[in-house]
């Protein structure tokens, strides 16, 4: 239990009986109840308006649905800056919690999306949500939920499918388009989404698709604030340190960002008065966030676990950490990015290890781990080739990659443990390759639709992660973080 905390609670202040329902979010989760719905919650209590939040779950998870429900969707927001500080915020800017995983639960959701109403829809699904090859953004036509939309697109099951139906809907009646609003850790994510909506409707009706590409907007976000899975630890750590029993609450940190490309058809709430940066060209913002933040969070996540860590902040108490992800930062994702001053993007290297150490946020590696095949395109191998057009060093992140073979191979001695999209094809390589390295690593870099084509062909790219997977199998791994520290 805490000694003399430092809290403030934030009672949520407005009639939510008075509010309408604007946006219709897709992905009930922690991510979005800490981020998307606070600033929601915070623009309501200045502002009001009819912006109020449907979310629905559409794959799992009716038990948090129905909890949100039975609460008249209120629950609380725990925003830690440190274990001494925290601010507790009551969140009603969610008016419908839905479970859309059953017919009768896409129906009532595909209503709410069709509806006049609803001006925006929003997503965190997390990048396997969206059905797409991860290296080149392109639907995956072959994916089981796809082949079923394409069969039943009046009763869809993945989020492409749910876009495309609703907007038919609209588009049948004549009613304006909402804007779609992708608020994942994708590159571009706003034009992923718009390819993926497309694709599906090419193969329907050719007067949709060209309604959709000429009048439905797909702004790309940033969105950035690191938000754990909650355990019954943390359930127990509100409950006795703040006095909060509520089974749909969320802990998080205190720092949170939302960067926003201002194309709306609809209209939007003026999210610049609760700190929202509206701007013409998010690419800058994500890349950025991309390689820095979710690139050292994946070389913690496998680099950390091969070292015997648990969580985020356990790792970053290693020096040998702190000084190998530094390096990443200043020699392997800075060098990659553009529109950024350097002296901007060094204090936001500074800033992150800051945020890595905040030991009140039990951040598990495990979590970060997940959905390796979806994020490493995204975070290094999209950099790696800028690296080696440029003559960079790759190293750590080679490093990385090679942790990331040995993760899922272990895997294969855990009772197949691997959570990820591509598991089974991943793990047959591994039994495949059993005690054949070489073989392994050739058949890894071997799916084009994780590595790009032009670097798994590269000799260098190859020598540098067969150096990697050679040490690791070998050596400390703290020694070999030691060792790529350049600074």
């Amino acid at each position: 239990m805490l000694q003399n905390p430092q809290i403030e609670s934030i009672p949520s202040a407005y009639d939510a009986n008075y509010v309408g329902t604007g946006i219709v979010h897709l992905g009930l989760g922690a991510f979005h109840r800490a981020h998307q719905a606070v600033y929601l919650e915070r623009y309501l209590q200045a502002r009001g308006g009819d912006w109020g939040l449907c979310s629905a779950n559409i794959r799992a998870n009716q038990a948090l649905a129905d909890q949100l429900t039975t609460a008249d969707c209120r629950y609380h927001v725990a925003e830690y800056s440190s274990r001494q500080q925290v601010v507790l915020r009551e969140i009603r800017a969610i008016r419908e919690a839905l479970f859309a995983g059953s017919d009768a639960g896409r129906e009532v959701l595909l209503a709410r999306m069709a509806v006049s109403t609803t001006r925006i829809v929003t997503l965190t699904i997390t990048e396997k949500g969206y059905c797409l090859e991860p290296s080149s953004g392109k639907l995956r036509f072959e994916d089981p939920g796809i082949q079923h939309d394409l069969s039943h697109p009046q009763s869809p099951k993945t989020a492409p499918g749910l876009l495309f139906e609703a907007l038919n809907r609209r588009f049948q009646a004549g009613i304006a388009p909402f804007t779609v609003l992708s608020c994942d850790n994708m590159p571009h994510n706003g034009q992923r989404t718009r390819a993926a909506v497309l694709a599906l409707a090419s193969r329907h009706n050719a007067n949709l698709h060209d309604w959709i590409a000429v009048n439905v907007c797909f702004p790309s976000s940033m969105v950035d604030r690191i938000v754990p899975a909650m355990t019954e630890a943390d359930f127990n750590r509100l409950s006795q340190d703040l006095n909060c029993d509520d089974k749909a609450a969320v802990i998080c940190e205190s720092f949170s960002q939302w960067v926003v490309e201002d194309n709306f058809s609809m209209g939007r709430p003026d999210w610049e008065q609760v700190g929202v940066q509206m701007v013409d060209d998010v690419t800058p913002f994500e890349t950025m966030k991309l390689r820095m933040l979710n690139g050292s969070h994946s070389l913690l996540a496998y680099l950390g676990q091969l070292a015997g860590y648990k969580t985020v902040a356990q790792a970053m108490q290693q020096p040998a950490m702190v000084s190998f992800l530094r390096s990443y930062m200043h020699h392997e994702a800075i060098p990659t990015l553009q529109g950024v001053e350097q002296a901007e993007m060094l204090a936001y290297a500074e800033r992150l290890l800051a945020r890595f150490a905040n030991d009140s946020l039990e951040h598990k590696l495990q979590q970060i781990a997940m959905d390796g095949s979806q994020k490493l395109p995204q975070r290094w191998l999209n950099g790696c080739q800028t690296l080696l057009d440029t003559a960079h060093p790759m190293e750590c992140t080679a490093l990385g990659i090679a942790a990331w073979v040995i993760y899922v191979q272990e895997a294969g001695t855990r009772n197949n443990d691997l959570n990820d999209p591509l598991a089974q094809r991943l793990l047959t390589l591994v039994a495949e390759h059993r005690d054949q390295p070489t073989a392994l690593l050739s058949a890894f870099l071997a799916q084009q639709d994780i590595f790009p084509q032009q670097l798994a062909a590269d000799s260098r790219f190859q020598q540098s992660v067969t150096q990697a997977y050679n040490e690791l199998r070998q050596g400390s791994v703290v020694e070999l973080l030691n060792k790529y520290s350049g600074d």
